[in-house]
C-alpha cells in the first residue's frame, strides 16, 4: 500500500514508520508512505484522515515505481548526469586489451562526447576458452585512462567476492544480462552507494528487470540506472538480439530510474548498431553505451560488433541531431499550446 499524505499532516509519517516500521517493511519519499503487507483496514482514523490518496494494490517493486516517486531519478558521478533531461554517451572497448589501446579508445569516447568509458576486465564469456579479460590490472588500465581524459569508469562486476575489489576502480558498476537475476550480487551492490547499470536479461520482461533492480533499492543503493539490450527472440540470425525500442517509454512510464540503450549487443554486426542506436534515441533514451574499437577483427572481443572511431563520430553527430530535432519539435509544441 502507498499512502499519499496531505501537505501539513506529515507527522503521520513518523507515527506509521515508528507503528509499522518494527514488523513490516516500510519506505518513505517525500509526502508518500509505502507499507508493505498492510492493508487500508489496519489504518487508524488519524492515519485515514491524513490520507490525501491510498494506493491499494502497488507494483511488487513499490521503490522503483512512479506511484512511489513520481519525479525522475538523476545519477550523478564525477563527470556525469544520468536521467532526466540529460543525455548520457558512454563508450569504450568490450574488453581492455592493454593499457596503451584502452587510452587510445578513451581519447575516441572523449572526442564523441561521452562521459563514460566502458570497458570489461572481467569477462563472462559462451565459451570457457575465449578471453575472460585482464582482471584488476585490466581495472587499473581503465581507472588510468578515465582519469586522463577526465571520465567516469563503467565495469562489469561478476559476482558478490569482487564487488569490493571493483569498487575500488570504477564509478559505475554494470551488471550484465546474464547476471541480472543473480539476487546475490545484487544484494551486494545495493549495500554500496556506487551507481549500478543493470541490463535486461536476454528472456526477461519488463517486470523481470524492474524486481531485479529491486533488489538493489532494497539494499539502500538507489542510483539505479537500466539498459535495454536486445532480447533473445525467434530470430537471431540477423542480429545478436533483437532490441526491444518499445520497453524504453514502458519502463519510463513504470519506473523513475534512467533508461539507456545498448545497441551494440542488441545488433551484434557493425552495421546495424548505428541505425539500432539511433532508434534508442529517437525513442527517448536517456543516453547510449556502444563499444569502440580501432581494429575489430583482432579486438580480443565481440569485435564484430565495435564501432571504429569514425563510425562512432558519425553515429555521435546523427544521435544529438535526433535529439535537438525532438526537443524543438516539443518546444515548438509547447508554445503553439501556450
Amino acid at each position: 500500500m502507498i499512502i499519499i499524505i496531505k501537505a501539513g499532516q506529515e507527522h503521520i509519517i513518523d507515527e506509521l514508520q515508528q507503528r509499522f516500521g518494527g514488523t513490516h517493511d516500510v519506505f518513505t519519499h517525500h509526502n508518500r508512505v509505502a507499507l508493505e503487507g498492510i492493508t487500508e483496514d489496519e489504518l487508524n482514523p488519524d492515519e485515514r484522515a491524513a490520507a490525501e490518496q491510498i494506493i491499494d494494490n502497488p507494483p511488487k517493486a513499490v521503490q522503483g515505481s512512479r506511484l512511489f516517486h513520481p519525479e525522475d531519478t538523476i545519477v550523478e558521478t564525477a563527470h556525469s548526469k544520468i536521467g532526466g533531461d540529460h543525455f548520457t554517451m558512454m563508450a569504450g572497448p568490450c574488453s581492455v586489451e592493454s593499457a596503451e589501446h584502452v587510452m587510445k579508445m578513451a581519447a575516441v569516447a572523449k572526442e564523441g562526447g561521452a562521459t563514460v568509458l566502458r570497458g570489461g576486465a572481467f569477462k563472462p564469456r559462451t565459451s570457457p576458452y575465449s578471453f575472460q579479460g585482464l582482471g584488476e590490472d585490466g581495472l587499473k588500465y581503465l581507472r588510468a585512462a578515465a582519469d586522463a581524459y577526465d571520465l567516469d569508469v563503467l565495469t562489469e562486476v561478476m559476482d558478490q567476492d569482487h564487488v569490493g575489489m571493483i569498487a575500488q576502480y570504477t564509478d559505475i558498476f554494470q551488471i550484465g544480462a546474464r547476471n541480472m537475476q543473480n539476487f546475490s550480487l545484487l544484494k551486494a551492490v545495493g549495500k554500496t552507494n556506487i551507481p549500478v547499470m543493470l541490463k535486461r536479461g536476454m528472456s526477461a520482461t519488463i517486470d523481470d528487470i524492474l524486481n531485479a533492480a529491486e533488489y538493489i533499492a532494497a539494499g539502500g543503493n538507489h542510483n539505479i540506472i537500466i539498459t535495454e539490450r536486445g532480447i533473445r527472440t525467434f530470430d537471431n540470425k540477423y542480429t545478436r538480439n533483437t532490441l526491444d525500442v518499445g520497453a524504453v517509454p514502458v519502463l519510463q512510464k513504470l519506473t523513475h530510474y534512467p533508461v539507456i540503450v545498448d545497441p551494440s549487443h542488441a545488433a551484434g554486426h557493425t552495421e546495424f548498431v548505428i541505425p539500432e542506436a539511433l532508434a534508442g534515441v529517437a525513442v527517448g533514451a536517456s543516453g547510449l553505451v556502444v563499444e569502440i574499437h580501432d581494429d575489430p577483427a583482432h579486438a580480443f572481443s565481440d569485435g564484430a560488433q565495435a564501432l571504429k572511431p569514425g563510425e562512432y563520430l558519425e553515429m555521435i553527430q546523427k544521435a544529438y541531431a535526433i535529439r535537438d530535432a525532438l526537443k524543438t519539435l516539443v518546444q515548438e509544441k509547447s508554445e503553439v499550446e501556450l
